[in-house]
């Protein structure tokens, strides 16, 4: 395939489609409710405004996590200047919905009130808030106990901005980065995300006018600006200069989207220059026919966790192998390959959590994906979403040569949150070859 139609494909994969229309509805049914109670009006859907990456029209298909302000009515602002007000006004919102989503599990979180929907697996943060003269907001924050101001307009101004500069590209690039952040499960805030979309565009015109035909050259160039960015707490927001904070560092992961990206280039025209960006942006990438005889013999089992659950990757999962043989002291796979050690046949492989974010309960989903002329040969691809063997754990055993990965998914409220990958490099033997199985 063209380069041009890899990327005309994924970004017309990568739009939300009707998921807009449900979210405009939810949006609206809350809107009601409140304004019920704020304004005494039935069936009003003002004073509400969308922010966040829906609001600035760089969400993708299975976002999840949505932002939106209720707009409070002025003239209670006195009311609730108090210290106690934040909490009596984020209560008063919580009560409003409890009292129209009976059976929706809806609380306070410090400065919104977070709405879990389970049915559409939207979670909606509604942030009730006071206008001010010049366009920015004062919103509760019950752990400061005071009303603090966020300025989601001049945000939503500065995308626009630089969107209309770029030929549209600045959003188009921020669709990417979220089908990268989603794949490799970068735990990367939507604000972050169009930060430093918007800080590249400033720093290069190369791509102001670019057409899909250079999108490979510009998403090189992106995960190069990315990997070289010096490690630090916060950036300040585009338009607003609020700070936006990093949550977990993204340079080793955009080190590695560098790498697959000039892979993926030299590839050029080749049905493994899909596969590749795959590795990048996930499977909304097109897959390439392929007229090789020996590729249609094998039987393609790989099933892919967009197919199964929305993803929005918003927490971090880190997972490890814990490698044992008879007679021999276990070792992790990480430190084995830092320190260049090989994974050998006939090994008993423990893949395991070590670090999780999520809060509890959630769901561990697993793929086992082998690779290589061997796993071919034996018609051994495998690649299924499968359960964990017991809790939190996956246990396989290598058995033949290859370059293999597996992942985990961390599932909760029915999308997939976080998600790791670590590659399993099955080395042969004098005795025999060796994968996973």
């Amino acid at each position: 395939m063209k380069t041009s139609e890899i990327f005309d494909e994924l970004l017309d994969n990568l739009k939300l489609g009707e998921t807009a229309m449900t979210i405009n509805s939810r949006r609206d049914e809350i809107t009601k409710a409140l304004n019920k109670d704020f304004y005494n009006v039935e069936g009003s859907t003002a004073h509400k405004k969308m922010v966040g990456s829906f609001g600035r029209h760089t969400a993708i298909k299975g976002v999840s996590d949505l932002d939106m302000i209720y707009i409070l009515p002025s003239a209670i602002r006195d009311d609730y200047n108090n210290g106690t007000g934040p909490r009596r006004m984020l209560n008063r919102v919580r009560d409003d919905l409890k009292a129209r989503y009976k059976d929706t599990d809806i609380r306070v979180d410090q400065c919104v009130v977070r709405v879990q929907f389970t049915s559409s697996a939207f979670k909606f943060e509604v942030q009730p808030a006071f206008e001010n003269d010049d366009g920015s907001f004062d919103y509760p924050d019950t752990k400061a106990e005071d009303w603090k101001v966020t300025k989601p307009r001049e945000e939503i101004e500065a995308t626009k901005e630089c969107n209309d500069r770029t030929s549209m590209n600045m959003r188009r690039l921020a669709r990417m980065v979220r089908a990268w952040k989603n794949t490799s499960g970068a735990n990367m805030g939507g604000l972050l995300i169009d930060t430093l979309v918007y800080n590249f565009f400033s720093q290069t015109s190369d791509y102001d006018f670019a057409s899909t035909g250079s999108f490979d050259l510009m998403a090189r160039d992106f995960f190069e600006f990315l990997k070289d960015e010096p490690e630090q707490d916060y950036y300040l927001a585009l338009g607003s200069r609020q700070r936006v904070y990093v949550k977990r560092r993204f340079q080793p992961k955009a080190k590695k989207a560098y790498n697959r990206c000039l892979e993926a280039i030299d590839l050029e025209g080749k049905a493994a220059a899909n596969k590749k960006w795959r590795e990048v942006f996930g499977a909304s990438v097109p897959l390439a026919t392929s007229t090789n005889e020996a590729s249609q013999a094998v039987e393609d089992t790989e099933q892919f966790i967009e197919n199964c659950f929305p993803i929005d990757v918003t927490e971090s999962v880190s997972i490890d192998c814990e490698v044992t043989q008879n007679g021999f002291r276990p070792a992790w796979l990480r430190s084995m390959r830092s320190n260049g050690f090989p994974l050998l046949a006939n090994r008993s492989l423990r893949f395991v959590v070590t670090e999780c974010s999520v809060e509890q309960p959630y769901e561990l989903k697993w793929k086992v994906l082998n690779s290589g002329p061997e796993a071919e040969k034996r018609n051994m691809i495998r690649g299924q979403i499968v359960e964990s063997s017991k809790p939190g754990v996956r246990t396989e055993h290598s058995d033949f040569k290859g370059e293999h990965v597996v992942e985990c998914y961390v599932v909760k409220y029915g999308v997939v949150v976080a998600r790791d990958r670590i590659e399993v490099p099955i080395s042969s033997t004098a005795a025999k070859s060796t994968t996973v199985s």
